[in-house]
C-alpha cells in the first residue's frame, strides 16, 4: 500500500504536463484522484489512463463557484477530501496576455489581470472549495504550485512573478490560520520545466536571438537550462509530483507554511 492508500486528491489544470505528472504520483502512492481542467475531455482520458479510481472534472479553476461545485462531485464521488493541489496557471498564449515587460511600461492592463487569474485567483478559488471538506475529514493538506519567479526579481515577466509571490504569501496565510484545524498548507517552486509557456518563450529567443536562430525550441530551452542550472538539468513533472506526495503524506505532518524549490539549484546563482 502506498502512502496515500484511502486518501482523495483534487488536482487543478492536472490534464498534462505539470499537473498530470502530480496525478500520477499522487496515483501511485495509492490516493483517489480527480483530475480538473477547462479541457474536460482531456482532464476525463488523463484520469482513465492512471488505471486507478479516479474522475475527470471540466471547470475554471479561477472560478470560485465552478471550484465550489467541482469540490462537492468530488466528495460525491469518493466520499471526501483530504489533498487539494492548487496546480492550474500558467502564462498566456500571446505577448500581451503574459504581462512581459522590460521595461515594466510595457505590461499592459489585460496582462496584469490575466496573469493574477490565472495563477492567483486559481489558488484562492481552490482553497476557498477545498477547505470546508478538508475540515470535515479532521484535516488535511493543500499544497500550492508556484514558481521560483516568485522569489525573485522578474523584469521580463513581472506580473506571472507578482502572481506567483501572492501564491507564497497566501500559503503563508492560509498556514497559520488553519493550523489548528489541521490543515497544512504548502507551497512548491519549480524552476525550469519544459511547458506551453516555455515553449513560447523560446520561440522569441529563436526570432529575437542570432545565436538561437538555428536551433529549436526545446533545444533552446535546454541550453538555457544547462547555463543557468548547477545540476544542469531540467526539472520534470515526476520531480514535483514525488514532493507533492511526500508533503500530502504522514510524513510530513509537522510541515506547513514553506515555499519548497524544486530547481535543482537556479536560485543559487542568485547569490553569487
Amino acid at each position: 500500500m502506498g502512502k496515500l492508500h484511502g486518501k482523495v486528491a483534487l488536482v487543478t489544470g492536472a490534464a498534462r504536463g505539470i499537473g498530470a505528472g502530480i496525478a500520477q504520483c499522487l496515483a501511485a502512492e495509492g490516493a483517489a484522484v480527480a483530475i480538473l481542467d477547462l479541457d474536460g475531455e482531456s482532464a476525463t482520458a488523463t484520469a482513465k489512463a492512471l488505471g486507478t479510481p479516479a474522475i475527470g472534472l471540466a471547470a475554471d479553476a479561477a472560478d470560485e463557484g465552478a471550484m465550489a461545485d467541482a469540490a462537492k462531485q468530488v466528495v460525491a464521488a469518493f466520499g471526501g477530501l483530504d489533498i487539494m493541489v492548487n496546480n492550474a496557471g500558467g502564462a498566456g498564449s500571446d505577448i500581451e496576455s503574459m504581462g512581459m515587460g522590460a521595461p515594466f511600461a510595457n505590461v499592459t492592463q489585460r496582462g496584469w489581470d490575466t496573469q493574477l487569474q490565472s495563477n492567483l485567483r486559481t489558488t484562492f478559488a481552490g482553497c476557498k472549495a477545498a477547505i470546508p471538506h478538508l475540515q470535515a475529514r479532521g484535516g488535511g493538506a493543500i499544497v500550492n504550485i508556484a514558481s521560483i519567479a516568485g522569489m525573485m526579481a522578474m523584469p521580463s515577466v513581472p506580473a506571472y512573478a507578482a502572481a506567483k509571490a501572492g501564491v507564497i504569501s497566501l500559503t503563508r496565510s492560509l498556514a497559520l490560520e488553519l493550523g489548528p484545524s489541521l490543515i497544512r498548507v504548502n507551497a512548491i517552486c519549480p524552476g525550469f520545466l519544459w511547458t506551453r509557456a516555455w515553449e513560447f518563450l523560446a520561440g522569441l529567443m529563436k526570432a529575437g536571438m542570432p545565436e538561437y536562430t538555428a536551433m529549436s525550441p526545446r533545444d533552446i530551452f535546454l541550453d538555457v537550462v544547462r547555463r543557468n542550472t548547477p545540476m544542469g538539468r531540467e526539472q520534470t513533472p515526476e520531480d514535483i509530483g514525488h514532493l507533492v506526495a511526500f508533503l500530502a503524506s504522514d510524513g510530513a505532518a509537522n510541515i506547513t507554511g514553506q515555499e519548497i524549490k524544486v530547481d535543482g539549484g537556479i536560485t543559487l546563482n542568485v547569490m553569487r
